[in-house]
């Protein structure tokens, strides 16, 4: 079964930093691009940003370019968002998604349940 589990949110104030972690089990880890999407509250799906297979390509959002960093460690089945200069628009549930195949793609075949950031002072 295929299971992703987010971690790592919280309150943080603007001009802060987190870093979400996914941990990924149930199927072959590095064989498959990640990507982080978020949901803000009362708003549609965002794609934040995505990476490859072996962490060699890695693809943002325009918004969040300089200020996220996608990351993966394949030999731990984890993926990872570092958020540095936080926003209040950043404040969101944050889900970590697979990709159906080992580059990133606009679609996404599994989940986790996601983990809320909110970025308040």
């Amino acid at each position: 079964e295929v299971q992703l589990v987010e971690s790592g949110g919280g309150l943080v104030q603007p001009g802060g930093s987190l870093r979400l972690s996914c941990a990924a089990s149930g199927f072959t880890f590095d064989d498959y691009a990640m990507s982080w999407v978020r949901q803000a509250p009362g708003k549609g799906l965002e794609w934040v940003s995505a990476i490859s297979w072996n962490g060699g390509s890695t693809y943002y959002a325009e918004s969040m370019k300089g200020r996220f960093t996608i990351s993966r460690d394949n030999a731990k089945n984890t993926l990872y968002l570092q958020m540095n200069s936080l926003k209040s628009e950043d404040t969101a549930v944050y889900y970590c998604a697979k990709a159906p195949s080992s580059w990133p793609s606009p679609s996404w075949d599994y989940w986790g349940k996601g983990t809320l950031v909110t970025v308040s002072s």
